[in-house]
């Protein structure tokens, strides 16, 4: 098995790992697991999640799209994508027995030590070009840096403050926010720019890279608001979205010209599951623009749903169907094998259903309805869907021939 292989089926190990934690925790809503911790378990599949399935998955891409042949086959790759994953697993076996303690705190620090040897690399060995794309992954680098001085924030915050404190959770929201929106975002958009071969209007680029900055940064207010009272961060915020609206019609009438000649060249199971990435986002944009009215920015935070089904949308729907179209596209996963069509048609299902169902319940709950009949048994059902759609996909790249991979 080439190295390439082996790292890809490794993520998607860590993807289905953490979908069953997931799995687990909605099964204990209805049958109740003496031996293991809700809120343990909640924090394995986040950070398995997370660290686990995007990051490394984004790592190989990135090694794949913008690291010179000759410099991405040198072992430092190997071995640092390697070392990676032994801190994923120490936080796959660590989280759920202890939680937030030693073994957990050493084994995620070591993960984001290892995160800065990695965009040292990319900083170094990046083709030297300046095209659209290249800009984009080294501004979601930076993005990714920034976001771990949140985490380097929260010892000097328990210390003094304790874990109730402002400061504790706005360190925690300083991190997730870069994390999601700046580095996950920002480098997934770069590898989906990388995938239009013709060339991309610069002027109309660099709108689209000048407003998706702005909005990223100032979009951090949102959540920090919920720790300080303070009237003027919701107006930054509103700024931030209504900017942030602005970058994506820049996107969409950067890549416009060339959508029609892009959407010919997939076939139905790559278009099915870029269509349904660009919904998301679409929808993701859309939510937020609905924080702009003070009630529902109240709500949208106070009700667990809508806070679930928001990180699901930015994490299943748009970070993970950019990286299966991708994957698709570039024929690392092969798009014509019955085994992975019926997988992913029961992935994008379980995505649906879920992501339809958490909404839903969210909004009983905000018009005082009480719970939906059955909404725990239905989305225990829906959830396996996602697992399920998870080991078709990876028994179709096991058995996958190696084929030549474009690059």
């Amino acid at each position: 098995m080439n190295s390439q292989k082996a790292w890809i089926l490794c993520c998607f190990f860590n993807f289905l790992i953490a979908c069953v934690f997931g799995l687990l925790m909605r099964f204990m809503y209805l049958f109740p697991i003496d031996f293991l911790n809700y809120s343990f378990l909640l924090h394995a599949h986040s950070h398995v999640a997370m660290l686990g399935w995007v990051y490394l998955i984004v790592y190989v891409l990135v090694v794949h799209f913008f690291i010179p042949k000759e410099k991405s086959q040198k072992p430092i790759y190997n071995r640092l994508f390697w070392l990676t994953e032994f801190s994923v697993i120490g936080m796959m076996i660590a989280f759920p027995i202890q939680g937030y303690a030693l073994f957990s705190i050493i084994f995620s620090t070591l993960h984001i030590l290892l995160s800065y040897v990695f965009c040292r690399l990319v900083w170094k060995d990046c083709a030297k070009g300046k095209s659209p794309s290249q800009r984009l992954l080294l501004v979601s680098i930076l993005f990714m840096v920034l976001s771990t001085f949140g985490v380097w924030c929260l010892g000097p915050a328990v210390s003094t403050l304790g874990k109730q404190s402002a400061f504790y959770q706005i360190a925690i929201q300083f991190f997730l926010h870069f994390q999601f929106n700046g580095w996950f975002i920002l480098a997934i958009l770069a590898l989906f720019l990388k995938q239009f071969q013709s060339k991309i209007d610069e002027a109309k680029f660099k709108k689209f890279y000048f407003l998706i900055i702005i909005s990223t940064l100032l979009t951090l207010a949102f959540p920090v608001r919920w720790y300080m009272e303070n009237q003027i961060l919701s107006y930054i915020n509103v700024l931030g979205v209504l900017i942030q609206l602005g970058a994506f019609i820049y996107f969409y009438k950067m890549l416009q010209p060339q959508i029609n000649h892009f959407r010919n060249a997939l076939d139905k199971t790559t278009k099915a599951v870029y269509g349904l990435a660009l919904c998301s986002l679409f929808l993701k944009v859309g939510i937020q623009l609905l924080t702009i009215f003070p009630n529902l920015a109240e709500v949208s935070h106070q009700i667990r749903n809508f806070v679930i089904g928001f990180i699901h949308l930015t994490t299943l729907g748009i970070i993970t169907g950019f990286l299966f179209g991708i994957l698709l596209q570039n024929k690392m996963l092969s798009a014509n094998s019955s085994i992975l069509k019926i997988g992913m048609k029961c992935f994008i299902s379980g995505y649906i259903l879920t992501e339809v169902l958490l909404f839903l319940q969210g909004w009983f709950f905000l018009l005082g309805e009480g719970s939906i009949p059955g909404y725990f048994q239905s989305i225990l059902i829906f959830s396996i869907l996602l697992v399920l759609g998870l080991v078709l996909i990876m028994t179709s790249l096991v058995n996958k021939k190696q084929e030549p991979i474009s690059r």
